[in-house]
């Protein structure tokens, strides 16, 4: 029974392939590691035609600066709105208004109904910033062949790397006010484990709930 065990957690770790979490540094194997930030969205439909045409342009300018190579990743779940919907009925029996009553009645019916025509996403855009270890050269070959394997060394030399790009792209995103935050070990295992085991989000327990973000979907175009 053990064995089995065993063998499903050392498949698993492979198939994952996230050797550690440091800070804000993602540990992958073969000597990798990559910084993760996240990107608030912003509603690009109902900006102006000119606001619109300036965000396209900046960020044509963010992309062609580039220096390294970088992964934008959209996240979409199913946003479960269960404890909303309990909320609004509670809210509607709670009142001492009837008109108020009655439009929370109404607005609470809209919802569901809206639910079935539609489902409702929960949207969350990332930038995977990527490291290896060959970006320092000789020294780089030695720490992927297990010449000089010290994880602390290699560690020093990712959070440089990494944060010294992550830097550059803050500053290029703040430009297109769109608000980053690079993610640190409690987010960064929150968002794998959700990743991997596919939850579907509680509207309740969602820090913000972002509406799709037009520059990911040129980007995925």
């Amino acid at each position: 029974m053990n064995r089995s065990v065993q063998k499903s957690n050392t498949s698993t770790q492979k198939f994952i392939e996230i050797a550690d979490i440091v800070d804000d540094v993602v540990i992958v194997s073969g000597s990798n590691a990559c910084l993760i930030i996240e990107v608030q969205a912003t509603n690009f439909a109902l900006l102006s035609a000119e606001e619109q045409d300036a965000k396209i342009y900046s960020y044509a300018a963010l992309l062609n600066s580039l220096s390294f190579p970088i992964q934008i990743v959209i996240k979409s779940k199913r946003l479960n709105i269960s404890s909303y919907l309990k909320l609004l009925e509670e809210e509607k029996q709670n009142s001492k208004n009837p008109k108020l009553s009655e439009q929370i009645g109404l607005y609470k019916g809209f919802v569901e109904e809206l639910v079935k025509v539609n489902a409702i996403l929960d949207k969350k855009f990332y930038i995977v910033i990527p490291y290896s270890s060959l970006e320092k050269g000789l020294t780089g070959v030695k720490e992927q062949t297990g010449m000089n394997s010290s994880q602390s060394f290699f560690l020093v030399g990712a959070k440089a790397s990494l944060h010294s790009k992550a830097e550059s792209l803050h500053a290029q995103l703040g430009r297109l006010n769109l608000k980053t935050e690079t993610l640190e070990k409690e987010r960064l295992v929150k968002t794998f484990y959700e990743i991997f085991n596919d939850i579907n989000i509680d509207s309740q327990q969602t820090e913000h709930t972002t509406k799709p973000m037009t520059l990911g979907k040129e980007q995925a175009k």
